[in-house]
């Protein structure tokens, strides 16, 4: 019997603590969680309009962080960069300007003189036709992509020789998508 009452009063204060900390999640904890992390999102279109992927930017301490999914694309090594405006017009994309480079450098990983912040590694795609790429871009912030005439991802049709200015001899552009936030 003495058991019971135990087992019972232990019982009674487990539920006790339960209905505490149940009411304290009712409590306004917003000034401890974290800020979610600012997100820009781009689909990527062939001049026909065909579905060529994706990329994602999240904004990270000293900087942005962007990944690429790239589908239905020719195999091999393409140029991967982000250009200053906001703009994706086929057939050719040119409405997307040059590379973003808010600090008027010389294009190209490999140059001394470089690289734009918008340079990035070729995207290699396999026989499938899919290929990806991630990579941090220290220094970027979402409000200088995000500018007035925004930013758009463009996948060229050669790789990047990532040394000549102003675009790497990386050849036309054969996918293109708007940056938009969220």
């Amino acid at each position: 019997m003495q058991r019971l009452r135990l087992f019972q009063g232990a019982a009674i204060a487990s539920l006790a603590l339960l209905g505490a900390c149940a009411g304290s999640a009712d409590m306004d904890d917003s000034a401890d969680a974290p800020a979610a992390a600012a997100t820009a999102r781009a689909s990527l279109y062939s001049p026909s309009g065909i579905a060529m992927g994706n990329a994602m930017i999240v904004e990270m301490a000293g900087g942005l962080r962007l990944t690429v999914n790239g589908m239905a694309l020719p195999q091999g090594g393409h140029g991967t960069h982000i250009h200053t405006t906001g703009k994706c017009d086929a057939p050719d994309f040119t409405t997307a300007g040059g590379h973003w480079n808010p600090a008027a450098k010389q294009h190209g990983l490999n140059n001394p003189m470089g690289p734009h912040a918008g340079d990035l590694p070729n995207m290699i795609i396999g026989t499938d036709g899919a290929g990806s790429i991630t990579i941090n871009l220290p220094g970027a912030t979402m409000a200088g992509l995000l500018d007035a005439d925004g930013a758009a991802l463009v996948v060229h049709a050669q790789p990047d020789d990532n040394h000549t200015d102003p675009s790497g001899n990386s050849g036309g552009r054969i996918a293109c998508g708007v940056f938009a936030a969220g």
